[in-house]
């Protein structure tokens, strides 16, 4: 089994970057081309929920749908729903056996340790989408960075092309900080920003 990560820190990251957000920058452009931020938003209320229940082992149907099969909208009360499912999504990755076992995420079976740590890894990116195309600072904990990095680095003969979940990795500097390596790696350029 990976060793439990709490989930806290980021999630607290999130939901206040989220609060933040206006209602003016609903419309705004985000590192992901096809969606706008209230995409972005309608997107992590969804993520959210199905790794909380992932995480419960709750095999809802919600576990059985592709994300990148629709671009996500936002529902009227996602200011209210959005943080509540990031606290339920918390207490289900501390208990232990949500990272043992197998679950289901996305249509796909896999070990719930793997599920932890790409939950985490859809929080720290998608943190970072928000943040960046909202004009916020953002610092990451370094157990979600470590986590989000595991997910993202290649499997060897895989640095070029990957698809699928994550676009090509963009080059970064070896010295460049984690979060702009690991941005890199998630196929986002570190210096975007809503006017390039």
């Amino acid at each position: 089994m990976t060793e439990m990560i709490d989930f806290a820190p980021q999630a607290r990251l999130v939901a206040g970057i989220a609060e933040r957000v206006t209602d003016e920058q609903l419309s705004g452009p985000t590192p992901c081309p096809e969606y706008e931020v209230r995409h972005l938003l309608g997107h992590l209320v969804g993520l959210t929920g199905a790794f909380r229940d992932a995480g419960r082992k709750d095999m809802s149907p919600v576990l059985d749908q592709d994300p990148g099969d629709h671009v996500p909208e936002l529902g009227p009360g996602w200011r209210g729903e959005l943080p509540k499912l990031l606290d339920e999504l918390v207490e289900a990755w501390r208990d232990p056996a949500a990272w043992e076992g197998m679950t289901r995420a996305g249509g796909i079976d896999l070990p719930g340790a793997v599920a932890g740590i790409v939950a985490l890894d859809e929080l720290v990116v998608h943190g970072w989408d928000l943040a960046r195309a909202t004009g916020q600072a953002y610092a990451p904990d370094e157990a979600s960075l470590g986590a989000a990095q595991a997910v993202l680095t290649p499997q060897e003969g895989d640095e070029s092309s990957r698809g699928g979940l994550f676009g090509n990795v963009v080059a970064v500097p070896d010295d460049a900080p984690l979060l702009d390596r690991v941005i890199g790696l998630s196929g986002r350029d570190p210096g975007w920003t809503p006017g390039r």
